[in-house]
């Protein structure tokens, strides 16, 4: 089976990391999944593209001029013709509509990721309302989180189309990892502190700023990392200076060198106000760290208070700051629950799980029958692809 996965990146985040993982492990049996990765004009963000060049995994470009650009869906349908592709499947809600307007009579088999919407603003929040009622005509949904699933119910999509697939990860880059991040910044006798994640509002980056002066307080020659970008970015770097807390404090950006990140981290914290099950959650628990964590979403599923991590309250910085310092005046306690969160990772988590979960869900997609027009034109589209 020869899967296409079409998306509007923004960066080496969640949705691209599933999309890797999942070339990654399909690709090595008699499946095949390759790339078309939107070319936006006013943000050309092409890391996945590169990314997937140069592990050799079959990746396209697909040409997009502004927020409406109506040769993508010819450029969509004429990427379908030239691969072959048996299923495509759509990551966010740019790649959901325009893949749904150039296939929907093609008779290809459509399956979509809902990895999150951030409703941050109207514009947003519009934009997700009309991808879920595009999600209705869709063979198969994949959620990420059972917050997600109710969601998508709740708007129309049918039970029997949503499958709940949990992230999964390739554990092997981050068994040989060197932390060459802490040496980079000349922190090697220091404790770092790190949060990984875009910054936006939902991933509540300030709270995590907040908690770092609190800590600072306490243990003065802590340092902190936030390894991400996003809309926020200004705020925060203002928020920094206001806090006054730069000099132990780096907003690193984007990173193309995770697993080597996380070597370098003593703490890993998710503050988020809203979440589904970060890939980077899962990738700080293979890397053996001890994580502080909100109870958002799915993370209660994996981070057990006490046990795999510990889970602080929402929007709290004052119960952040006290975990994190207890953990750090604590290295037996950081060993023991970095090690029960590999455990726990290697056991539910892996790629190679979320790829047998996926390709059930391509096997029912491309199960589906189409009948009437749709069926007629999917056969001439077909026979027209063979000659």
């Amino acid at each position: 089976m020869k899967i296409l996965h079409i998306i509007s990146s923004g960066g080496m985040y969640g949705a691209e990391a599933v999309i890797m993982n999942l070339a990654r492990s399909l690709n090595h049996g008699q499946n095949r999944c390759l790339l078309g990765v939107f070319s936006n004009s006013a943000n050309p963000n092409l890391q996945l593209y590169d990314c997937a060049v140069q592990e050799h995994i079959e990746a396209h470009l697909i040409p997009c001029a502004g927020q409406i650009d109506r040769k993508v869906i010819t450029n969509i349908r004429d990427l379908v013709q030239r691969t072959g592709a048996d299923v495509v499947h759509a990551h966010g809600y740019k790649a959901d509509l325009y893949g749904y307007f150039a296939l929907r009579a093609m008779g290809i088999p459509l399956v979509s990721t809902c990895h999150n919407w951030m409703d941050e603003d109207r514009k947003v929040f519009l934009y997700g309302i009309l991808d879920r009622m595009i999600l209705r005509s869709y063979a198969r949904v994949v959620a990420v989180s059972e917050d997600v699933r109710g969601r998508l119910l709740k708007s129309g999509v049918k039970a029997d189309k949503v499958c709940l697939i949990s992230n999964g990860i390739d554990l092997r880059p981050f068994d040989r990892a060197s932390a060459v991040v802490r040496q980079e910044l000349g922190w090697d006798a220091f404790q770092i502190v790190g949060l990984v994640g875009r910054l936006s509002i939902e991933k509540g980056v300030d709270i995590f700023l907040h908690a770092a002066a609190r800590v600072l307080e306490q243990l003065p020659t802590t340092k902190f990392v936030v390894a991400g970008d996003g809309p926020e970015h200004a705020r925060l770097d203002a928020l920094v200076d206001s806090l006054g807390i730069r000099e132990s404090l780096r907003l690193l950006g984007r990173r193309d060198d995770m697993p080597a990140l996380y070597a370098s981290l003593d703490i890993m914290v998710s503050s988020s106000r809203r979440e589904g099950l970060p890939i980077a959650i899962l990738e700080g628990m293979a890397s053996r760290l001890p994580l502080v964590a909100t109870p958002v979403g799915e993370i209660p599923t994996v981070i057990e208070n006490g046990r795999t991590g510990m889970l602080v309250p929402v929007g709290d910085p004052d119960s952040l700051a006290a975990t994190i310092v207890e953990l750090l005046r604590d290295a037996a306690k950081r060993e023991q629950l970095g090690s029960a969160a590999r455990q726990l990772v290697e056991n539910k988590f892996s790629s190679d799980r979320m790829a047998a979960d996926h390709l059930r869900v391509y096997e029912e997609a491309a199960a589906t029958k189409t009948t009437g027009s749709e069926h007629k034109v999917r056969s001439a589209y077909l026979s027209g692809r063979k000659s």
